[in-house]
């Protein structure tokens, strides 16, 4: 992909499924990747896969969280690779399809943790970064979930859409710096992302009127793809955009 050759590219979640992907992609690219993962041995694994294929890779490790972990990501790839060119954020958690009625303060929490707060440290991190170099690209991985309230349920459905409103604002703001946030929005798709839903419950239960519009499963390979497009040169105009990658859903 244009432009990505030697530049520095942090991926989250990149231990398993879409973000593994993505950082097999960025790798066969010529990209130096920090492979982001909560999981060290599942990191580890995917920089061994890089480096066998003749690529570069480090691993960083933690709760994405934490700001103090999220400074320490962006600092590996300052330290590693000489800046950072790409941030991928695409960690997070699903939730157990509930009402809004019946969400925990936990799983409430825990979601939009993951799913919102992660990416809003990590750009928060990396923006100085890239504002002093004059180019950068952010790609975040929301969901069909950020597009309609059907998909899944009430804090999943809020994270997304949050990290949507994110990604639009970041795109304005930045844009004068060179930096451009963009993101995708997969439909279902074949992942290691855990699931536990009660069938009976009254979530569960309303959202399955709707399942016969999801259309194909995508592997994680077609959502990396998108990624690795909206990161590269070859998207070079495209700004504050999100992307569906359903297999059509988002037109229904």
């Amino acid at each position: 992909m244009d432009g990505l050759a030697d530049s520095s590219v942090v991926v989250t979640g990149a231990g398993s499924g879409i973000g593994r992907a993505a950082a097999l992609r960025f790798a066969s690219a010529g990209a130096k990747v920090v492979v982001a993962d909560i999981n060290a041995d599942a990191a580890q694994a995917v920089v061994a896969e890089i480096e066998a294929a003749g690529g570069t890779a480090v691993a960083a490790t933690g709760d994405l969280g934490d700001q103090a972990v999220a400074d320490a990501v962006v600092e590996t790839a300052i330290t590693s690779f000489g800046g950072i060119d790409v941030l991928v954020n695409n960690a997070g958690v699903m939730d157990s399809m509930s009402a809004a009625a019946d969400v925990s303060d936990a799983e409430w929490e825990r979601v939009l943790r993951v799913n919102l707060t992660a990416p809003f440290l990590l750009t928060r991190a990396a923006l100085p970064h890239m504002v002093a170099k004059g180019k950068g690209a952010i790609v975040n991985t929301a969901s069909e979930a950020a597009l309609r309230g059907s998909a899944a349920g009430a804090a999943y459905t809020a994270s997304k859409h949050g990290l949507v409103g994110l990604t639009r604002s970041v795109a304005v703001m930045y844009r004068d710096s060179g930096i451009r946030a963009n993101a995708i929005a997969p439909g279902a798709t074949l992942t290691g992302i855990a699931l536990t839903v009660d069938p009976d419950a009254h979530g569960p239960r309303v959202l399955a009127r709707y399942r016969q519009n999801i259309g194909r499963l995508a592997q994680a390979d077609d959502q990396a793809a998108a990624i690795v497009f909206l990161a590269s040169d070859a998207a070079a105009n495209v700004n504050g955009v999100v992307l569906p990658v359903d297999d059509g859903w988002a037109a229904v």
